[in-house]
């Protein structure tokens, strides 16, 4: 509130919200923050695990996060590549560097640091992939080795 405004509302009473007109100038166009799907891929690595763990970690990882479309591992390192759907690269990249720290106790995955990221557009995947310079579309599905 403004400094030396008087209190219109009681201590707790909700504001009700209103919408304000477009006007004359509006056009109907689509909002340019609609989500938009993103392909990455996170590279980590770190100390040597034994590869079981490291393959159930990266199983479980798959099972809770349902984007997830394959991952690739050694004994000190992995790549986890799927899609995600966010408004722009900006949230994309803020999710996918929260992913491996946030599922760390609950899929038991290894205490590896994240050492690359990259993060495109579902049109500039299609194109590399396409011209034949991408990574290749991701099958089979699921979790392997190098």
């Amino acid at each position: 509130m403004r400094p030396g405004a008087a209190a219109t509302r009681a201590a707790g009473e909700e504001r009700a919200l209103t919408s304000v007109a477009a006007g004359e100038r509006y056009e109907a166009e689509e909002p340019v923050d609609l989500p938009r799907l993103w392909h990455i891929t996170l590279s980590v690595s770190g100390e040597a695990a034994p590869l079981h763990e490291v393959r159930r970690a990266l199983e479980q990882l798959a099972h809770d996060h349902p984007f997830l479309l394959t991952s690739r591992y050694a004994d000190d390192h992995a790549e986890i590549r799927y899609w995600e759907e966010a408004r722009d690269l900006h949230d994309a990249a803020a999710v996918a560097l929260r992913l491996w720290g946030e599922h760390r106790q609950t899929a038991g995955l290894p205490p590896w640091e994240i050492v690359g990221l990259e993060v495109i557009d579902r049109d500039t995947y299609h194109q590399r992939v396409s011209e034949g310079y991408g990574p290749p579309p991701a099958t089979p599905v699921g979790v392997h080795p190098y």
